[in-house]
């Protein structure tokens, strides 16, 4: 057992900071002393240490928690992701280093290696083989999905920490996706009998809600009456995904805060969204679902 003066000398986090862990009941100490002090056991240090790994990658400490209290939640697949992660932050530390070294040099190149998810992008490959139909139905084309797939491949940093946010690993985000893409190609003939006034009916009541919920972006977005709207889309979508039946598609723990990040930070759907609704609505509506995930667990 370490004295939580010890676990801040040995770790470098302040005593008053391992104060708020416990308060916000991420890291609890094992025991107290019959003074009253807190006292941590290699159990608890473990813990400790999972968590400095999450905050070095910048992962705020309230989905820090969400992650590791997920039943998916896998400790050494979690090391294994954030070596992962750490040696392409450190790459892309580096990366910087270099490339100030070479604008002092008056050069003007850079390259950065990606974090490897290419068993996600192989997925992806596979599915464009085995469903083309598919594919040019929902994309456009075969070359606008290569695009999907390049653009995907630019972000991949971020992407892998969105996995890792939804699925709890990596790994389960590949097993997930390979599983998702099994369901969606068995239910190919189905979906093709689908007819078109029925999808329309679903595209139709979403672009409804969506125009209802931006309706005044001045709005806050934890009000109620906002709430009440994203609740109404989160069950038109759970409808439309049933009446697809693709209900049983694994969607991870946090798909909704992994769709409001998109609407928050991705460059595609901010354009797409604002084009279509007008400027601040992707924000706003990423907003509104940033608060419902959180606050709907």
């Amino acid at each position: 057992m370490k004295t939580i003066k010890q676990v801040s000398d040995l770790t470098g986090i302040s005593v008053r900071m391992l104060h708020y862990y416990d308060k916000i009941e991420l890291l609890k100490p094992s025991n107290f002393t019959d003074s009253g002090y807190r006292l941590y056991d290699d159990e608890a240090l473990e813990t400790l240490q999972q968590i400095l790994f999450f905050k070095e990658l910048d992962i705020p400490l309230k989905e820090v928690k969400e992650i590791m209290a997920s039943a998916h939640f896998d400790k050494m697949q979690a090391l294994k992701s954030h070596e992962k992660l750490l040696i392409l932050k450190r790459n892309r530390l580096n990366g910087l280093i270099d490339l100030v070294n070479k604008t002092l040099k008056g050069e003007n190149t850079m390259s950065f290696k990606e974090f490897d998810m290419s068993e996600y992008f192989d997925a992806l490959e596979e599915f464009k083989k085995e469903h083309e139909d598919e594919v040019i139905k929902n994309w456009g084309s075969i070359d606008e999905y290569d695009k999907f797939i390049e653009k995907s491949k630019s972000r991949e940093y971020e992407l892998a920490k969105l996995a890792i946010k939804q699925y709890g690993s990596i790994q389960k985000f590949n097993e997930s996706t390979k599983k998702n893409f099994s369901i969606q190609g068995a239910n190919m003939e189905y979906l093709s009998t689908i007819k078109k006034e029925d999808l329309d009916y679903y595209l139709n009541k979403e672009d409804e809600l969506n125009k209802k919920l931006i309706s005044d972006l001045s709005k806050d977005t934890s009000l109620k009456e906002i709430q009440q709207i994203v609740e109404e889309i989160v069950n038109m979508t759970n409808e439309k995904w049933k009446f697809l039946k693709l209900d049983q598609v694994d969607m991870g723990e946090n798909y909704w805060g992994f769709s409001a990040q998109n609407y928050i930070s991705d460059p595609m759907t901010i354009k797409g969204m604002d084009e279509k609704y007008g400027n601040g609505a992707s924000k706003f509506i990423g907003e509104a679902l940033k608060f419902y995930s959180e606050n709907n667990k």
